[in-house]
């Protein structure tokens, strides 16, 4: 599957039944309307798809049903990272049976703080472990721990790990950029750097607010790559503030209740997550433009 095409990829939120259950007929109508409006590859099991409350056995089940709804339409990338070196090898392992997995998620390990020596060896250790092509994860205000843009770097020259998803900011992204090959990936984390990153040379953005613009991160994108430079800037600058207020409560709450209103039922959160409060859901729904 060629990641070099797929410029907004979604970080693809968890459906959930009543009862809190993984739900695949919520599942198949959320992918359908992802692919219908501009997602061009998914993150199954990331952070937005609430991974720290699903089992390894629902993983398995969520990435398999992924795998046969998807058909092929777009590269799926599944999350496989923990803390545990020795645990996400293992399941990294697993993955790697499934056929229809293009690429694994691997975060950097949280709660431990390793320092970059010990980032590196694990991120080496993987590689090592499995055949599937590997993207760091480098989200340090979840981790607690941020990986220099110099580890990443050394880490690109590793043949399966082909990608970073960087949430370090612009500056990271731009030395990463520079100092690796053209045929490394470079996503932007951060969906209001989605637009600054493109124009440094980073190949797209692992979004969320693509559940919601993705059709509008696809143009912002395509003007650019058309020299339409002001219009794309333009696109970018008025998704901004509805990027933002998909933070405003922890996510996944605010983009769940967004796709919930727009008849789109991908259910409730696991705790610890709570909903939006009413006064949280209007003044999203307000900046969103999707109020009534």
């Amino acid at each position: 599957m060629d990641f070099k095409k797929a410029r907004v990829i979604t970080a693809m939120a968890t459906p959930f039944n009543a009862e809190g259950q993984m739900d695949f007929s919520k599942l198949e109508t959320l992918i359908d309307y992802l692919l219908s409006n501009g997602s061009e590859g998914l993150v199954i099991g990331g952070t937005t798809g609430e991974s720290p409350t699903l089992s390894r056995d629902e993983k398995v089940s969520l990435y398999q049903k992924t795998v046969e709804l998807v058909n092929g339409r777009v590269p799926i990338i599944a999350g496989t990272g923990s803390n545990n070196t020795a645990e996400t090898i293992s399941f990294t392992k697993e993955v790697e049976q499934m056929n229809g997995i293009d690429a694994v998620l691997v975060v950097a390990p949280y709660y431990n703080k390793p320092n970059q020596a010990g980032l590196y060896a694990h991120f080496e250790a993987v590689s090592q472990n499995t055949k599937l092509p590997i993207i760091v994860y480098n989200v340090p205000g979840r981790t607690g721990v941020a990986i220099e843009p110099a580890t990443t770097i050394r880490l690109a020259a590793l043949d399966n790990i082909i990608g970073v998803k960087e949430c370090l900011g612009m500056d990271a992204i731009s030395e990463i950029v520079e100092q690796t090959n053209d045929d490394f990936l470079v996503y932007s984390g951060e969906d209001n750097l989605a637009y600054p990153a493109f124009c440094v040379g980073a190949t797209g953005v692992i979004s969320v607010a693509s559940h919601l613009f993705g059709k509008e991160m696809v143009e912002m994108f395509d003007l650019f790559e058309s020299k339409e430079v002001a219009e794309a800037a333009k696109v970018h600058r008025q998704l901004v503030p509805k990027m933002a207020s998909l933070f405003t409560v922890p996510s996944p709450a605010p983009v769940k209740m967004a796709l919930n209103h727009l008849g789109v039922d991908v259910g409730g959160l696991r705790l610890p997550l709570v909903a939006c409060s009413n006064e949280e859901e209007q003044k999203i729904l307000t900046v969103l433009e999707l109020g009534d």
